[in-house]
């Protein structure tokens, strides 16, 4: 579980298992700049799922992939359909076989099946904890 909760005008002190994350709103969109955008925290999950699982996969394989570089943006969004670039390199000693193995497991991290898939949130509104 992850917990949030509002620090500034419009930043966030978001918490998930003992790290803190800072979130905010770039100046021009009325913010202080305190941190990376929602946005950019969306994207930064992509790459980093991307990153783990392809490096999880090389290990198991014993495969010689010394880094795997990411570029992920939010090119469009709207109710219908949202469109995400992500760029992807591996580096290492590789061969194309392997190379292309890599490109077929990153398109199953958890993370990436998950923006893929139809997205239900289900919010409830509670009453705040007074002190007494």
């Amino acid at each position: 579980m992850v917990q949030g909760r509002r620090f500034s005008n419009l930043g966030a002190k978001i918490v998930a298992n003992h790290f803190e994350i800072t979130a905010g709103t770039p100046v021009d969109k009325g913010g202080d700049d305190e941190g990376p955008s929602p946005h950019e925290i969306l994207e930064a999950a992509l790459s980093a799922c991307t990153i783990i699982t392809a490096q999880m996969y090389a290990n198991r394989k014993q495969w010689k992939l010394e880094s795997t570089e990411v570029k992920v943006e939010i090119l469009s969004e709207s109710k219908e359909e949202t469109k995400i670039s992500r760029q992807v390199t591996f580096n290492g000693d590789l061969n194309d076989e392997q190379r292309t193995r890599l490109a077929d497991i990153i398109e199953r991290c958890p993370i990436h099946l998950i923006l893929e898939s139809h997205i239900s949130i289900d919010t409830k509104v509670v009453e705040p904890v007074t002190a007494q």
